[in-house]
């Protein structure tokens, strides 16, 4: 049966069909088959608040090239797709839609609130999902999850309690991030650190027994209020008498001591610095070594407290502004410095973000951050490119303990309830009956949520059913490569490897494979600020989904940001209309859909060099797929397809194709079609829907590509000496395209190619390839023979390994028609070279014109002079 496909390639007009069919026929779908080797990838959950943007689309798209390439590999492939519940920007979002209504989120209550969370997830959570699905995603979407499902909810609670239990998490008053707007504590993960102009004030503190002073340079004059101390380094002889000694903290007029510890810069600022602990991340360490009180100074809302002062209920900025200004009336400002410095913001609401000291609930990093470090170490994980090693280590070892509340309601609830009574403190599954300290039964649980990443930590073994011990956990578990951006180490790759071992007791992933940013065609990260966004649904929408795809895996080395263009999505467009051209003229020209088989004997030198060729790519794919280098992989199929298979391949066979005489005709087809469907097969996890359109309507064995088998190495395709053969036949080639084209010869102008060679081998080689190398050379005739005889003294020529390739002269050109050509343009160098001559020559030109025109005139000088040359020199050859 003949089957073709249609005349122009149009993307919108088969990829939801294909996307549809892939999901009806349940191809995604991984069954548990203990015959069959498992590979699993679970999807860094996007925000149910989000929106596909180029960073999802790079990394899904990478998931995607794995999860299909494994999949024909024979392996039972299952991606776990899902989406976070986005604690912070899902309740900042519902609660901005109640203002929109005139309704204030207190007065529905937690219960009240939830429910409408519930309700805006349902309407809004799924769009990003309807999305990953248009850039192919091949997910199995019948194991979606969500952070906050039953299932997972389970799971974090399960952790909470053991690790509770374990004396891993606790209670305490330690520095953490405030949003005095979301009235939350953040994670790290929410600080954007954005350069900001400000100012060093310079700060005098009065030494206590003395007139003299000591200066301190701060950039939150206002934070003076919650001062313990200054602090100088102990190695600072210029401050080695003050050790040991008070100063008075201006405005409060108290005495703070002034003590030695190592953490000071010496060479920043005045080498003095003031020592604030409830407010500062390292002033709270230094404060611990020393002893030292900590005073807050600050409402949940930035205004000012009673410890204060006089400056109680102020907003931060107003008690700055007054501050600095009583200082200077005082006589306690040195001097004021512009200063540029990093302000951390929250990234949702944009608000400075305030460090101060909160009881919180954290979780003990010390023990548990061991067996991550051990899993790098023993080769157990390893990153991909190797170089953040060095970056998640250096976290690791440096962890701090990770504060896991959240003052809000839309998330996981801490499992804790204390008692009404006594205030004991119960962790467990369900609320106490009994107080065991008192015997009260009334019992209130913790208002607080847990951290979005608490949550996600657990994402591998969570979607898999743990804590239950489930088949698809002991099957699916643990995973093979999570794939993430840089940004994102930290915060999330490390929590799930440390949650992994210490509930699974194995690390959840081996490979965690390291993308970078997609920035703008200026190198600048994408964001809302700038406007500089490109969204991905605009790209697919003109160009096709395999288009943009294709687009951000070209050139892409892991871990390394890249560059959006246009134009290279245009190019990668251009090669999908290359494959379907290409496509479209073999099912031409074939007759049939079925696979007809032929004896290798019977296939040309230049059947079997293509053969060869797309044998040994197959196997250069497969290992740089190996290594994840789908850059390098996606580069060689788009030289091979577009250069060797479509630009010679194709036109070397078109001869034989359209002589029925020609007794090889029928191995060419087979060939074509072969080597286009190995073709397809290898590029199909890069461009899953072109790939399979064609592939399905060129063949009827197999009902669809991404479940027919990946290409492998295979020696009978080996022929070393064809393919050495037709690369010599290809370098004519390009010398006498070369030669005619500096000629000026038309395609269309036919001329007798002679090789000669003294090699009988080489001369065997032009004689079996006699065909399609004159098709190529645009030969009216090829004469091969061992020396010169017969070739006219005239004839130019191009040189090769162990042979000459001559073409009369005379049969590429008109002579007369040339020299005419050449007296044309010798007459108008002449008059340019006057000119030019002219102007340089005029001293009022020179002395008056721009210094960028004098130049100009001179190197056109330099070039006719050299055209003029070449035009004489060829001339006086035609002439004689």
């Amino acid at each position: 049966m003949e089957r073709n496909i249609e005349k122009t390639y149009d993307p919108q007009g088969i990829e939801n069909k294909l996307y549809e069919k892939w999901m009806n026929k349940k191809y995604f779908h991984a069954k548990m088959d203990r015959s069959r080797k498992p590979f699993t990838i679970v999807m860094p959950p996007p925000n149910i608040t989000g929106k596909l943007h180029m960073g999802h689309a790079l990394d899904n798209a990478m998931q995607d090239i794995l999860i299909r390439y494994k999949r024909m590999q024979g392996f039972n492939a299952l991606w776990i797709p899902g989406t976070d519940h986005a604690a912070i920007s899902t309740e900042v979002k519902v609660t901005n839609q109640l203002k929109e209504e005139g309704i204030d989120k207190k007065e529905l209550g937690r219960e009240g609130f939830l429910k409408r969370t519930w309700e805006w997830k349902e309407e809004y959570g799924g769009t990003i999902t309807s999305q990953l699905k248009r850039i192919g995603s091949s997910c199995d979407w019948d194991r979606e999850r969500f952070t906050m499902d039953e299932g997972c909810s389970k799971a974090v609670e399960e952790v909470f309690i053991k690790l509770y239990e374990k004396g891993y998490i606790y209670q305490g008053a330690r520095i953490i991030n405030w949003c005095p707007v979301c009235k939350t504590t953040i994670s790290d993960a929410e600080v954007e650190h954005e350069e900001q102009a400000g100012h060093f004030w310079h700060i005098k503190y009065p030494i206590v027994g003395s007139d003299d002073f000591v200066i301190v340079a701060t950039t939150r004059p206002e934070t003076m209020l919650g001062d313990s101390a200054l602090a100088v380094n102990p190695k600072d002889e210029r401050y080695s008498d003050l050790i040991g000694k008070n100063v008075i903290l201006p405005l409060l007029n108290k005495e703070i001591p002034v003590i030695a510890d190592e953490y000071v810069d010496m060479e920043f600022g005045t080498g003095v610095v003031k020592i604030t602990p409830a407010h500062d991340p390292n002033d709270f360490e230094v404060g611990k070594r020393h002893n030292l009180p900590q005073i807050n100074i600050l409402n949940d809302d930035a205004t000012i407290n009673e410890n204060g002062g006089k400056y109680a209920g102020m907003d931060r900025y107003e008690a700055r502004k007054l501050m600095v200004s009583e200082l200077k009336e005082q006589g306690l400002l040195e001097k004021i410095e512009e200063h540029s410095h990093n302000v951390g913001t929250h990234d949702r609401c944009k608000t400075t973000v305030e460090p101060l000291i909160k009881q919180q609930w954290f979780v003990k990093m010390e023990e548990l951050a061991k067996p991550a470090i051990n899993a790098l170490k023993t080769g157990e994980l390893k990153f991909v490119p190797e170089r953040f090693d060095k970056i998640y280590l250096n976290w690791l070892e440096n962890i701090r303990d990770w504060c896991i509340s959240r003052q809000i309601w839309w998330g996981h609830r801490i499992p804790a309830y204390y008692c009404q009574n006594c205030k004991e403190v119960i962790v467990g599954r369900e609320i106490p009956k009994i107080c065991p300290k008192c015997g009260c039964n009334h019992f209130e649980q913790d208002e607080d949520t847990l951290d979005t990443w608490f949550s996600s930590a657990l994402w591998p073994f969570s979607t898999l059913g743990w804590p239950e011990k489930t088949k698809e956990l002991d099957y699916f578990y643990p995973t093979d490569v999570l794939v993430t951006g840089y940004d994102i180490i930290f915060f999330w790759v490390i929590r799930m490897v440390f949650s992994g071992f210490e509930h699974t007791a194995q690390s959840p992933f081996h490979t965690v494979l390291i993308h970078g940013l997609i920035r703008d065609s200026q190198g600048r990260k994408m964001s809302k600020s700038l406007g500089n966004g490109i969204d991905p649904l605009e790209v697919i929408d003109k160009y096709g989904a395999d288009a943009l795809r294709f687009t951000l895996v070209t050139g892409n080395a892991p871990g390394n940001d890249m560059r959006f263009y246009w134009e290279r999505v245009e190019a990668s467009r251009n090669f999908a209309n290359k494959v379907w051209n290409a496509s479209r003229f073999i099912m031409m020209n074939i007759s049939s859909t079925k696979a007809e088989e032929v004896d290798l004997n019977t296939l040309t030198g230049a059947d079997k060099w293509i053969l060869s060729k797309v044998n040994k790519l197959a196997a250069e794919v497969t290992a740089n797929m190996d290594k994840y280098e789908l850059g390098i992989a996606v580069q060689k199929l788009y030289d091979f397809i577009w250069e060797e298979f479509c630009d010679w391949y194709i036109e070397m066979v078109k001869p034989r194709l359209y002589n029925d005489k020609d007794r090889t005709k029928k191995a060419a087809l087979w060939t074509l079609r072969t080597v286009l469907i190995q073709s397809l097969k290898l590029l199909h996890p890069f461009m899953p829907f072109i790939t399979e359109e064609i592939f399905v309507t060129i063949q009827e064995e197999e009902e669809s590509i991404m479940i027919s088998s990946w290409p492998e190495y295979n020696e009978v395709w080996n022929f070393e000496t064809e393919e050495n053969e037709v690369e010599l036949i290809k370098a004519a080639v390009r010398g006498i395209r070369n030669v005619r084209s500096e000629m000026n010869v038309p395609p269309s102008k036919k001329a007798k190619v002679f090789v000669v060679s003294e090699s009988e081998i080489i001369r065997s080689t032009f004689e079996n390839g006699k065909v399609f190398f004159a098709s190529l050379g645009y030969a009216s005739e090829v004469l091969v023979q061992s020396n010169k005889t017969g070739i006219s003294e005239d004839a130019v020529s191009t040189v090769i390994p162990d042979a000459v390739i001559y073409m009369p002269f005379a049969e590429l050109i008109d002579i007369e028609k040339e020299i005419e050509r050449l007296k044309k343009e010798e007459n108008h160098l002449k008059k340019e070279l006057e000119r030019v001559n002219g102007m340089l020559g005029n001293e009022r030109f020179v002395s008056k014109a721009p210094e960028e025109k004098i130049i100009e005139e001179k190197e056109k000088l330099v070039k006719y002079t050299q055209m003029m040359e070449q035009v004489k020199i060829r001339l006086e050859q035609l002439e004689k």
